[in-house]
């Protein structure tokens, strides 16, 4: 069951009727969620009686114990505030709800919260009577690990080169789809169409797009529920960008349209390149197109991501990622995807914090739209077959190929940094950074073998 919240009702009228909701339901306890720098989800189990508390003066963490909060040891509290808007119950946890929170330090919304980060985009938007609807699609993979601890996909039969859609991959993971599926039909997901991706293993669900920031709560809801369930299944549900090396990674591409609450100010009939998009799409895109640097850092924010954001093609044909900065026609080479009349970043990983990667995507696409930014020519081509010296003759620039440049070119962009805070962004640079000398300092098992007996 679906919790209806009225937002036309009264503060009071909202708890009581929360509190009702648990009631009938059996809630014995309520998660207050939130989550860190890393879009990881963080909570609370409280005592379904203490909804109150969670509503009214939030439920406290000691901030200096999560990832990128800013708040040092002897720093305040950070208190995570309910939005009773986003009270839904846990179908794979019965007996439990989960009720999203901002984060707040000293009574006010703090800076360092994700989802306060993306609430400040979104008002800008709000500001022009605009809002943004994303469409995310979550891949993933189901795995199982070895005696030795070596990942496998689950199913030992998922050994196709090429598996896309295959009919036997899907059917034998069907009892982890269906419940994973049914979990979120239950708590307001309109899910459309499930299938098996083009890696042994990988699946993706997709369902209806919302506004931007119930698009990034649903996101997480979706990342909580497929982990547990197929933990109780005795499998691991992997979101990393890259799990197999020679097989395609697991993307969260992001559709984005903007609409003024009865129409599609992206649409546009009238387009005579064919895609359907406007004036106010183009410019939007443009500004995708300029920060697509510094946007890899956060859509692609782990030493992993670039593994999969490589030039060149895997083993089952293509790494249907992005590398190149541009855009086309439905073409899934280039890093924006135009389905008629909206625009598909195909940047992001399952590794991506949604608040933040939506809110950046804002940034950048609103920096467009200010400066009034052209596209320049789209490309129907296959960019995945160009060489570099066609590339370069084309303009068409090339992304981040490792975690250190994408952070180096953050570091430079004012807008992207402005947008999510200049202290956010440092403390986000700094982890990051940290995790990058770490892996430049890590001895794999490639150096091993390549190395150790060689010299």
């Amino acid at each position: 069951m679906k919790y209806e919240y009225d937002p036309k009702a009264s503060p009071a009228e909202q708890l009581a009727h929360a509190q009702k909701f648990l009631a009938e339901n059996n809630v014995k306890y309520v998660l207050a969620q939130f989550v860190d720098i890393h879009g990881v989800a963080k909570v609370k189990s409280v005592p379904a009686d203490h909804l109150e508390d969670i509503v009214k003066t939030g439920a406290g963490f000691a901030g200096g114990a999560i990832w990128g909060m800013g708040i040092k040891p002897n720093g305040p509290d950070y208190m995570a505030m309910g939005d009773l808007s986003t009270l839904s119950l846990l179908p794979w946890q019965p007996g439990y709800a989960r009720l999203i929170c901002d984060g707040h330090v000293n009574g006010e919304p703090y800076s360092h919260d994700s989802r306060v980060v993306l609430k400040k985009q979104v008002s800008r938007l709000t500001e022009k009577g605009w809002v943004l609807y994303t469409g995310l699609e979550p891949e993933f993979s189901l795995l199982k690990k070895d005696e030795f601890g070596h990942l496998h996909p689950f199913d030992p039969t998922d050994t196709l080169q090429k598996p896309c859609y295959d009919y036997k991959g899907i059917t034998r993971q069907s009892a982890f789809l269906e419940k994973l599926t049914e979990s979120l039909i239950d708590v307001g997901l309109d899910i459309y169409q499930i299938d098996h991706e083009d890696a042994n293993g990988q699946f993706e669900i997709n369902y209806t797009y919302a506004d931007a920031l119930k698009s990034a709560d649903d996101y997480v809801m979706f990342k909580m529920a497929a982990s547990e369930i197929a933990n109780e299944m005795g499998m691991v549900c992997s979101f990393m960008s890259k799990p197999f090396s020679n097989r395609p990674g697991n993307g969260m591409h992001m559709h984005m349209s903007i609409g003024d609450g009865e129409k599609s100010l992206f649409h546009d009939d009238s387009d005579e390149t064919g895609h359907g998009l406007s004036k106010l799409a183009y410019h939007f895109m443009a500004g995708i197109l300029a920060h697509a640097p510094a946007l890899s850092a956060i859509a692609a924010p782990t030493v992993n991501s670039y593994k999969r954001l490589v030039v060149g093609r895997s083993l089952s044909g293509a790494t249907w990622a992005p590398a190149y900065i541009s855009y086309g026609n439905n073409n899934r080479s280039t890093m924006v995807r135009i389905p008629y009349g909206r625009i598909e970043l195909r940047l992001p990983d399952g590794t991506c914090n949604p608040y933040l990667t939506a809110a950046a995507a804002i940034a950048a696409g609103l920096d467009g739209v200010e400066r009034q930014l052209e596209a320049g020519p789209g490309y129907d081509i296959n960019l995945y077959d160009l060489s570099p010296e066609e590339l370069e003759e084309k303009g068409i620039g090339i992304l981040p190929q490792n975690l250190h440049e994408a952070l180096t070119a953050l570091e430079k962009d004012d807008v992207i940094k402005g947008a999510l805070g200049e202290e956010f962004v440092k403390e986000f640079l700094e982890l990051k950074h940290m995790e990058w000398v770490e892996y430049m300092r890590h001895v794999s098992d490639w150096e091993i073998n390549r190395y150790v007996e060689f010299y």
